[in-house]
């Protein structure tokens, strides 16, 4: 028997609670691995409050992150004693996910944990630190260099733009990120922003091409920021979009694209291929200084992840929600 928080769909309406369950109830998987931490993303508190149809199939573990220790294997990339992280391919949506003290799962989801990594700290990272690393190879993989400019961070306080920051600080960019929280200009410059600048700046209606200031841009907002970001977007750079916090709207044209040479490179975390997981999280590994990931984490207890997730939800959480599913 083991404790998971699940989510359940009934007369009643939408559900979700901290329960116990039997393993042998667990969905099919050839990898059966103990977990150790999970984490509380947008997408987990979207499934949980049930605000938006996250959920595919019900009863369901939401949790789309997971570092633990693999128990049970008949895939033949793993052994018990294997310490592992899972980010996306679906897990808290379609498959069992991470907050629970079980998982059993497809062995080809799994990546190694970095050696120098601990499980919590895999989790403080988790699938936004891994998707900010993903956008920052994706910058440098369009040549995006140091001595082109400042690189914009949109959702700067976010768990995505957090790690960004911190990345590409390291990595020797200028970093300018938007906030809509003044209060937190510390934090951000800490991670190793140069500048910040107000969110409102990027968040109305703007014109179709701006005053050219950024290098490249790792947004995770979209809508009308993502727009503006594009427009101030200097000839030949590079806009990473992986987020949609602002909407799923893209009020843009196309002069940037055609007058400045700007490129528009989307990230997807959820179903990436082995090799870009792999190059993320070496990069992780190499350049998020272990003070940095300590500054963007909160730990809570399995039991406030349902909580945790209204304030979420209403941004009231800076950084990154560990969840240790074992308290």
């Amino acid at each position: 028997m083991f404790s998971a928080i699940l989510i359940e769909k009934g007369e009643a309406g939408h559900a979700a609670a901290l329960t116990t369950l039997d393993e042998a109830g667990l969905p099919d998987g050839d990898v059966t691995v103990e977990v150790a931490y999970s984490t509380l993303n947008y997408k987990d508190a979207l499934a949980i409050t049930g605000r938006s149809p996250v959920v595919r199939r019900f009863p369901m573990v939401p949790g789309i992150d997971l570092a633990g220790v693999v128990t049970e294997s008949a895939h033949g990339d793993w052994k018990a004693g294997d310490p592992v992280v899972l980010n996306g391919w679906g897990v808290g949506e379609n498959h069992w996910g991470g907050l629970a003290q079980r998982a059993r799962l497809n062995g080809d989801w799994l990546v190694p944990l970095p050696a120098n990594f601990t499980p919590r700290q895999a989790m403080a990272i988790g699938t936004a630190g891994y998707t900010a690393s993903l956008c920052v190879n994706a910058l440098v993989d369009h040549g995006v260099r140091p001595d082109q400019g400042e690189v914009l961070v949109t959702g700067a306080t976010g768990g995505v733009g957090s790690v960004a920051i911190a990345l590409l600080s390291k990595a020797g960019f200028g970093v300018a990120a938007a906030t809509g929280t003044a209060s937190e200009s510390g934090y951000l410059q800490r991670l190793g922003a140069t500048g910040v600048l107000d969110r409102a700046d990027l968040a109305e209606a703007g014109k179709p091409l701006q005053k050219e200031r950024w290098a490249g841009v790792i947004d995770s907002v979209g809508s009308r920021t993502l727009a503006n970001a594009c427009a101030q977007t200097r000839y030949g750079g590079t806009v990473v979009a992986c987020g949609l916090a602002q909407g799923m709207d893209f009020p843009a044209t196309v002069a940037p694209f055609i007058l400045r040479g700007v490129s528009l490179i989307g990230v997807d975390s959820v179903m990436a291929p082995a090799a870009p997981r792999a190059a993320a999280w070496e990069r992780l590994s190499r350049d998020l200084d272990p003070g940095a990931i300590d500054a963007i984490a909160q730990e809570i207890a399995l039991a406030d992840a349902i909580t945790a997730s209204d304030r979420l939800l209403e941004g009231r959480v800076r950084g990154r929600l560990v969840v240790d599913v074992n308290r």
